[in-house]
């Protein structure tokens, strides 16, 4: 066995471990009652706020080399952890405890006319794997998300967050212990690096489901190797189309929320379609705005036409159209007809979000017919596809596969069902 292979099986060994340890954990929760699981979030939410000092030390650490080594200003706003947004995470697990259980929900019951009484109903998954990058917060809404939903999990950040998810899993573990729960509800394969991610990924049987979010790079490479369950989430190469009948005012309000409100989010626009009937009155007011914002266009022949004086239109290539920037840039296309913006995004979406902005009801409900998208926002910024947003608290990925969960995953998309039938004495005949 070479050396590589030795530390790999160590590695896999640990790893194995980890998880058994987190299936025994998460019994804990097997019946532990809503009250109990909600001053439980609660106690982690003050004990994170109580460790404001260390985390923005800590999370300095991660931000000055992550800058150091080129990192671009989304990314590094993401990575980012504040006095205030560390109050807003804290916030989250709060909002989360304040949602209702899905666990044991009855999803649909009835009994038979042998008699056998049928229930189906919401059960934890078990152990949830985390793998993702860049977002110190992501530990957090992943912590408070499983735990609510009777789940342990494991995490793997990226090292671009090694220093802040340190401090955070051990005050999170910390907390959990003070509540009289098992501190391997909340575990972390960090300290084996990549190796470590690659062995959650391997462990089938003990893990339940993984979950990648991050980059396009990360999402393939986890479908691709895991052998244990995936649910794919998150790249968006979002797009925002401008109907002919749109009211430009708003338009121009929404493009400008859904590219700059925060551009390091899966949830940005990254494209703008724009009805070649609305374009010589739209174009030139949208572009100013853009260009006042500091984005950078890349667009394509007519909307270099209709730019005014002063703004820059970089020519845009197909690897454009593909592009999911996270950063002050937008590819901008001028299309002939609905069916045009329609195709274009078939051809190039990741499936994540599209708005379209008109006042045609038919539009409207032709778009979201046709447009097959986790999410598709009608007069709408794209901003607003997002756990908090819609209601459902935090969120641990936005979904864009089609099985058991698509779109914002909140606490119900982190059980699956288990059917409980009640006899008296049936045998089958």
């Amino acid at each position: 066995m070479t050396a590589t292979a030795a530390i790999t099986s160590d590695v896999e060994t640990e790893v194995r471990e980890v998880a058994r340890r987190a299936q025994t954990a998460s019994r804990a929760l097997a019946t532990l009652p809503r009250g109990a699981k909600d001053a439980t979030l609660h106690a982690l939410a003050d004990a994170f706020v109580a460790a404001t000092h260390e985390l923005v030390a800590a999370n300095g650490d991660d931000l000055a080399r992550e800058r150091a080594g080129g990192m671009s200003e989304g990314l590094l706003d993401r990575l980012a952890l504040t006095p205030g947004r560390i109050e807003a995470i804290a916030d989250a697990l709060r909002a989360v405890a304040a949602l209702p259980d899905p666990v044991g929900d009855v999803v649909r019951g009835n009994t038979l006319p042998n008699g056998l009484r049928l229930r189906q109903v919401r059960v934890p998954m078990g152990v949830v794997g985390m793998i993702y990058e860049a977002r110190p917060n992501v530990t957090v809404d992943a912590v408070g998300l499983t735990l609510k939903s009777g789940n342990a999990v494991i995490l793997r950040g990226g090292s671009a967050a090694a220093r802040s998810n340190e401090v955070i899993v051990r005050v999170l573990r910390a907390a959990l212990v003070a509540q009289g729960l098992p501190a391997d509800l909340v575990q972390t394969v960090d300290p084996w690096g990549r190796a470590g991610g690659v062995a959650l990924m391997h462990a089938r049987g003990l893990v339940d489901v993984l979950i990648p979010r991050g980059g396009a790079g990360l999402i393939r490479t986890v479908v691709a190797e895991s052998t244990v369950p995936v649910i794919e989430t998150g790249v968006g190469n979002v797009h925002v189309y401008v109907d002919a009948s749109a009211d430009l005012d708003r338009a121009v309000d929404i493009v400008m929320n859904a590219k700059t409100q925060r551009v390091g989010v899966c949830n940005a626009a990254e494209t703008l379609l724009v009805h070649a009937d609305a374009a010589p009155q739209f174009l030139p007011r949208a572009l100013t705005a853009l260009a006042g914002a500091g984005v950078v266009v890349h667009g394509d022949e007519r909307t270099a036409a209709l730019a005014p004086d002063g703004v820059d239109v970089v020519q845009a290539t197909d690897a454009d159209w593909a592009t999911e920037y996270l950063a002050l840039e937008i590819a901008v296309r001028v299309v002939d007809t609905l069916d045009d913006a329609i195709e274009h995004i078939r051809t190039w979406t990741s499936g994540h979000t599209e708005a379209i902005l008109t006042n045609d009801l038919r539009s409207s409900e032709r778009f979201v017919a046709q447009v097959d998208s986790a999410a598709v926002m009608v007069n709408a910024s794209t901003r607003f596809t997002d756990g908090g947003e819609l209601g459902l608290g935090a969120e641990i990925g936005i979904s864009t596969q089609k099985l058991h969960a698509r779109g914002p995953m909140g606490l119900s998309e982190l059980t699956t069902t288990k059917w409980i039938v009640t006899g008296d004495g049936h045998i089958r005949p």
